[in-house]
C-alpha cells in the first residue's frame, strides 16, 4: 500500500521508524523477520523518536511489523560475544553497581516518554508481545490488541526481573495478586483475557486492528488539546495523591480551563 503524500516519514533507522501524518506519529517496529525483537540500538532508537516528534503531534500510534508485535529482548545480548559495538549483557554484569545502574536507567527511557501528559498513545499489539515487547506495550497509555495477541513476562523464567518500567503500569491495571501470578508464572495472557482484567481497551479481529486504532486516534483528537493534557495529568497524578489532594487539583486544573476558555489564562 502507498504511503499517503500527507505523512512524512522524519527517521528510519535500528528496527525503528517514525512518520507523522499531522497530529497522529506512528512509531513503528520493523524487525518483522526477528519478531521485532529488541536491542540497545532499538532502544536508543524509540528514546530519540520521543525527543523528534513535533509539537503538533497529539496521538502517538505504536505497532510492530509482521506477525508478531514483538518478541521481546533479542538474545543475542546473553552471549559472549553480545552485539557489534554494544558490550555484552555478561560484560555489563561485570561492571560495578553504579555503572550497571547507569545502563540499565538508559534503557529505560524506551520506555518512558510514552506517557506524557502533552500527549496520547496508543500500541496496537499483535502476535506475541513477550518480555520487554509486553512492557513496551504497557509503556503506552492505551492498548489496541488483536485477537491473537499473546502477551507474557517471561523475565522471571529466565532468572530476571521486568526492569523496563512493566511491573508499576502493569499493577495498576490488573492489581498485585495478578500481576504477581503474571509474572512469576511467565504465562501467556490472550486477548479476550486481556480485555476483561484491564490490559487491553479493546481486542478486535487481526484485519481490523489497523481500522480501530484509526477510530480511537480520531475519538481521542475530537476534544480541545488542553483539556485532554490537563485530564491526563489528573488522571496520571491521581494514584500518588489522596482523595482531598486530587480534588484540590481538581480544582487548579478547572481555574486554568476556565481562564483559558475565558481568554484571561497568563
Amino acid at each position: 500500500m502507498a504511503t499517503p503524500a500527507s505523512v512524512h516519514e522524519v527517521f528510519d533507522k535500528d528496527g525503528v521508524r517514525l512518520s507523522v501524518d499531522d497530529a497522529v506519529a506512528t512509531v513503528t517496529l520493523t524487525r518483522p523477520a526477528k519478531r521485532n525483537a529488541q536491542s540497545p540500538a532499538l532502544w536508543r532508537a524509540l528514546t530519540e523518536a520521543g525527543r523528534s516528534l513535533p509539537g503538533s503531534v497529539r496521538v502517538v500510534v505504536l505497532r510492530g511489523e509482521g506477525k508478531s508485535f514483538s518478541a521481546g529482548l533479542d538474545r543475542q545480548a546473553f552471549t559472549p560475544e553480545g552485539f557489534d559495538g554494544e558490550p555484552s549483557f555478561l560484560d555489563l554484569a561485570r561492571g560495578s553497581d553504579a555503572e550497571l545502574d547507569a545502563v540499565i536507567a538508559e534503557y529505560q527511557e524506551a520506555f518512558t516518554w510514552w506517557r506524557r501528559n502533552d500527549i496520547v498513545s496508543i500500541a496496537a499489539v499483535q502476535g506475541h508481545a513477550i518480555g520487554a515487547g509486553f512492557q513496551l506495550a504497557l509503556a503506552c497509555d492505551l492498548r489496541v490488541v488483536a485477537q491473537d495477541v499473546q502477551f507474557a513476562m517471561r523475565e522471571t523464567s529466565l532468572g530476571l526481573v521486568p526492569d523496563l518500567t512493566g511491573t508499576h503500569p502493569l499493577v495498576g491495571l490488573v492489581g498485585y495478586a495478578r500481576a504477581l501470578e503474571i509474572c512469576a508464572t511467565g504465562r501467556f495472557v490472550g486477548a479476550e483475557e486481556a480485555e476483561r482484567v484491564g490490559l487491553a481497551n479493546l481486542a478486535v479481529p487481526a484485519d481490523e486492528l489497523d481500522s480501530a486504532v484509526r477510530d480511537l486516534a480520531g475519538a481521542l483528537l475530537s476534544a480541545p488539546r488542553d483539556a485532554v493534557v490537563e485530564t491526563k495529568a489528573l488522571l496520571r497524578g491521581a494514584s500518588g495523591r489522596g482523595y482531598e489532594e486530587q480534588r484540590v487539583a481538581e480544582r487548579a486544573a478547572q481555574a486554568r480551563r476556565l481562564r483559558d476558555l475565558a481568554g484571561l489564562a497568563d
